[in-house]
């Protein structure tokens, strides 16, 4: 039974790897590729939630760059960046005085 649930692992690897070498995906790809559930990424694509195409009316496809910089909006700061941004602002309003 381990070496099928290794055999199912090593599959879904290659899978993910093979859609990051591809730069338009379907429907489905695109659906492992974020891992959104089909149901959510319906709902997305049919409220404008999410970049996507239609060139035929029918089949939606997506652009992957267009998927990863969807994927990474709405950046949660670390709290490095908010030290290192309060840092700045401060130096930049004890110049002004």
């Amino acid at each position: 039974m381990d070496t099928l649930q290794q055999i199912n692992e090593r599959l879904s690897n290659l899978e993910i790897l093979f859609l990051s070498q591809k730069t338009v995906l379907n429907f489905d790809e695109v659906a492992v590729y974020t891992g959104l559930s089909k149901s959510h990424l319906y709902k997305l694509t049919s409220t404008g939630g999410i970049p996507c195409y239609k060139p035929q009316g029918k089949h939606i496809y997506f652009d992957k760059p267009e998927i990863d910089k969807w994927l990474l909006q709405n950046k949660k700061k670390s709290n490095a960046e908010i030290e290192s941004e309060a840092a700045t602002h401060v130096t930049i309003t004890r110049k002004k005085l």
